[in-house]
């Protein structure tokens, strides 16, 4: 289990192990394109052997690929809905081409849709994002915070959409603490320590299954539970606290689930060092 942060890819995403190895991670997320839109830059045979270069000489292995924010696979506008098919198909090419072990996808509002329509829609869009895709990347659905008609909030909607898109290259999640919280999943009713109100993990093993989790976002939260608002801040200075966070490491650390800090840079280096004060 390690512990890592979103790092930047500014100058080329050869720069980013060094920066994550800087910043005292043991793993890390990037972007491969600017997470707004426009064009990704080229992967050419000298980036991707730089990029090799640097993951060795900093002792890293592992590192994710997060999809730009612009992903929606029910938007009512053609381009989009289809746009948004081609680019997290194209990050999953990029991502096996560098070596990630998974992408990670927000997946968008439903707009007029009801929740069934669209979690159909959202299984048979991602289909076709997977269709004939034979990289070494899996693709993961992160949750969501749950404002609006935003598709994810909830693990029983995201076990649906993977039962219904049936592709071995979907068999998991992302789960940010940040966004559960804000969805009503409350973090500081469990002691996986002691056993101690097991409520909560039970209730989302029996909505898609613990072992559906495949990465933490370990995002601390502004807001209250159940507050439906994306609003990180660093661990321990949020109303999830640092007692919550002990029992999530642990957890991540009794499943081999690694830990993706998105939390500023300011403070990013202090939040990694406290993660990894509590795995010990």
């Amino acid at each position: 289990m390690k512990i890592g942060c979103h790092v930047s890819i500014a100058q080329g995403i050869f720069n980013a192990p060094q920066r994550a190895d800087d910043l005292g991670a043991e793993c890390f997320q990037v972007f491969t394109r600017s997470p707004q839109g426009g064009k990704a830059p080229e992967l050419t045979e000298e980036v991707l052997a730089k990029f090799s270069t640097e993951m060795k000489k900093h002792k890293l292995e592992n590192f994710v690929v997060h999809t730009p924010y612009y992903i929606n696979f029910v938007s009512a506008n053609n381009r989009i809905r289809y746009g948004s098919v081609s680019v997290v198909r194209d990050e999953l090419e990029r991502a096996s081409l560098l070596g990630a072990k998974f992408v990670m996808t927000h997946l968008g509002s439903a707009g007029d849709l009801d929740e069934k329509e669209a979690t159909t829609k959202t299984a048979e869009m991602i289909a076709k994002t997977l269709d004939g895709y034979t990289g070494s990347t899996e693709l993961l659905i992160e949750n969501a915070a749950g404002a609006g008609k935003i598709i994810g909030a909830t693990f029983s909607q995201i076990a649906k959409i993977i039962q219904l898109v049936n592709h071995p290259k979907l068999n998991g999640i992302c789960l940010d603490t940040q966004h559960s919280f804000a969805s009503g999943y409350d973090w500081r009713k469990f002691d996986v320590r002691t056993g101690r109100d097991m409520s909560l993990l039970q209730q989302i093993d029996s909505e898609i299954g613990l072992e559906k989790i495949k990465l933490i976002h370990a995002n601390d939260s502004l807001t209250e539970c159940g507050s439906k608002k994306d609003r990180h801040t660093h661990i321990g200075e949020g109303l999830i606290g640092s007692e919550a966070f002990k029992n999530i490491v642990a957890l991540a650390e009794k499943n081999n689930i690694d830990m993706i800090l998105e939390t500023e840079h300011d403070k990013v280096m202090e939040d990694i060092e406290l993660l990894k004060k509590f795995r010990k």
